[in-house]
């Protein structure tokens, strides 16, 4: 090869017959061989959608905040210019380095999120230059390949749930306590569907991780307490709320199925959850020494479906509408049989 290049340690792969290279790229490299899409051009002369800006801080700030345990899937680009894998030797045809002419052009197929946010994150820690990213390199075959590249590559990405994400951080602060809360609440321990956001109709959950994520997030919004005792909040708010929630106590102890309290109620919904954090929230702030004694009046709240109040404040055509409307009525709604008196004063 006679003119300047790149060089990157690689390994030489086929798919659909033709080969490709997956090389590991120091990230310094990143910001000289990398451009993001240009929003201005017409989508149809693009290689991929434009750049989403409001996404690259997160991805910057989740590096810079994490340098010693962040992790980034492989970027996937189309080089338009020479490339040429050299082999380690005759014995390892495979395994060698590839070499990429300084002129070529670099065409992001997949990862111009994670592109924009490393380089974003080197100018806050440039220590960080020498470690690398794994970079999936195809020949450049045209505007056309590229294009479908990009939409092979993202036509069966599913992103994980709600309920996963929080089941699987150890970072988040509220999904550590939301799993807390799961784990020794003993109405919620082992009704709780871990994985989707949705309850399935044979399944013996009565809630789903996300929802109690949601609701507990409400429960302590503003609150300023260490973990801990955050923590230990929770898990007191929610045992004394079980107490008074009889429908989640009867399948705890087998004298109702799950199914029965989802058919006829909505005492597990994700919305009469959020209601009863956000009113939960509103007790903790005003009574902070005795807000059990006000969520006695959970009692007095009927969860049945066919409860004349929920036709006008929570229902659309015949079914519970879970948007921010319906959200804010019924959260509303608790809120003012909770703190009724006090809101007269």
């Amino acid at each position: 090869m006679n003119y300047a290049s790149y060089a990157f340690p690689a390994v030489c792969g086929i798919q659909a017959g033709k080969r490709y290279y997956t090389a590991m790229v120091p990230l310094e490299v990143i910001p000289v061989i990398f451009q993001t899409t240009n929003a201005e051009l017409p989508p149809e002369i693009r290689s991929q959608r434009a750049l989403n800006e409001k996404r690259v801080p997160q991805i910057r700030d989740y590096m810079v905040e994490n340098p010693d345990t962040y992790v980034f899937s492989s970027l996937t680009a189309s080089v338009d210019g020479n490339m040429e894998f050299k082999a380690i030797d005759e014995n390892n045809p495979l395994v060698g380095y590839i070499l990429i002419s300084l002129s070529a052009r670099f065409l992001i197929n997949d990862g111009q999120h994670r592109c924009a946010g490393i380089i974003e994150a080197l100018k806050s820690r440039p220590e960080l230059k020498n470690e690398t990213i794994s970079v999936v390199f195809f020949h450049d075959e045209g505007l056309a390949r590229s294009q479908q590249m990009f939409s092979d590559l993202n036509r069966y990405a599913l992103h994980p749930s709600k309920s996963i994400n929080v089941l699987y951080s150890s970072r988040d602060e509220l999904s550590v306590i939301t799993k807390n809360v799961v784990d020794r609440v003993d109405a919620f321990n082992g009704l709780t569907e871990k994985e989707k956001v949705t309850v399935s109709n044979r399944s013996k959950a009565l809630f789903t991780l996300s929802a109690i994520h949601a609701a507990t997030a409400e429960l302590l919004k503003g609150i300023t307490l260490p973990a801990e005792e955050r923590q230990q909040l929770a898990v007191d708010f929610w045992e004394t709320v079980s107490q008074h929630m009889p429908d989640w106590t009867d399948v705890k102890r087998g004298d109702k199925k799950s199914s029965e309290v989802r058919e006829h109620s909505i005492c597990s919904l994700s919305i009469a959850l959020a209601a009863i954090g956000y009113s939960g929230n509103k007790l903790l702030r005003s009574f902070p020494d005795d807000w059990k004694k006000y969520l006695d009046r959970l009692d007095n709240i009927n969860w049945r479906k066919d409860n004349e109040d929920w036709k006008d404040l929570i229902y659309t055509n015949g079914r519970v509408a879970a948007n921010r409307t319906s959200q804010k009525a019924l959260s509303l709604y608790v809120e003012e049989i909770l703190m009724k008196e006090e809101m007269k004063v």
